[in-house]
């Protein structure tokens, strides 16, 4: 069952792609103002979770519905305007290379609203020093480190405001000390401003770390879910298996 406080809610979805049935019947909800995470294996349909939220795939049946709508019945432009209240950050950061970090930054600001220059930098400035990237606003992307493109990515994220906030695999191809610093952030953040966060990842240590609530996906299901301490001691087939890098 969903819960009706749920700021994301999932009830009995299914979506294939021709004949590969992805989810099959899944049923989970995102608690407000928490991080969520997601775990799986490859191809168990973490993505696909995650288009279905911003509205990019639509379910085969089912409901999803995220900030109290049924995402399945917006129309085009109920879609963008549910989008502007979710940011994301991008497995390989999707910076825009030929744009200065304040540039990036600044994207969906001078995109989606009329706020004056002024304004503007300013909301960059802010964003920045919550990411701890002050100082960096004339700095191409290609003069950062993995980790500070990470930041100045997530500082384009949370620009916005969003309500919601999806990590996609945030610490893929990081050295160790970086992983620590993006779960650093992750976790600044949630306690800088009130958002709702979902991580999708395959990394058990960051998910114990940062995670309210962790969720395993396996065979298109919620094989598992429960609170990091739930997880870490669990002695269900599944949550072993997954640890042991077998599934």
């Amino acid at each position: 069952m969903v819960s009706d406080g749920a700021v994301i809610q999932f009830e009995d979805v299914h979506k294939s792609f021709d004949e590969n049935h992805v989810l099959r019947g899944l049923t989970f909800d995102v608690p407000k103002g928490k991080v969520t995470t997601i775990l799986g294996p490859s191809g168990s349909g973490k993505s696909v979770l995650l288009k279905h939220i911003i509205g990019v795939l639509k379910a085969d049946s089912g409901t999803v519905r995220v900030l109290g709508q049924d995402v399945a019945r917006l129309n085009r432009g109920g879609v963008q305007v549910l989008r502007k209240r979710i940011g994301v950050l991008f497995q390989s950061s999707a910076l825009f290379d030929s744009m200065s970090v304040l540039e990036n930054v600044a994207f969906g600001l001078r995109m989606h609203t009329k706020m004056p220059e002024e304004e503007v930098r300013a909301k960059v400035a802010e964003c920045l020093r919550r990411v701890n990237l002050s100082g960096v606003e004339d700095m191409a992307p290609g003069e950062l480190s993995g980790g500070m493109r990470k930041r100045a990515a997530l500082a384009r994220a949370i620009a916005m405001d969003p309500a919601i906030i999806l990590y996609d695999e945030p610490t893929t191809g990081l050295d160790p000390k970086t992983t620590n610093v993006v779960g650093d952030l992750i976790l600044d953040i949630q306690g800088q401003i009130d958002i709702t966060a979902i991580v999708v990842t395959h990394d058990m240590p960051l998910a114990l770390r940062i995670s309210d609530k962790i969720a395993l996906i396996y065979r298109g299901v919620i094989a598992s879910q429960g609170t990091p301490k739930e997880i870490e001691t669990s002695e269900e087939d599944i949550i072993r298996r997954f640890v042991r890098g077998e599934l």
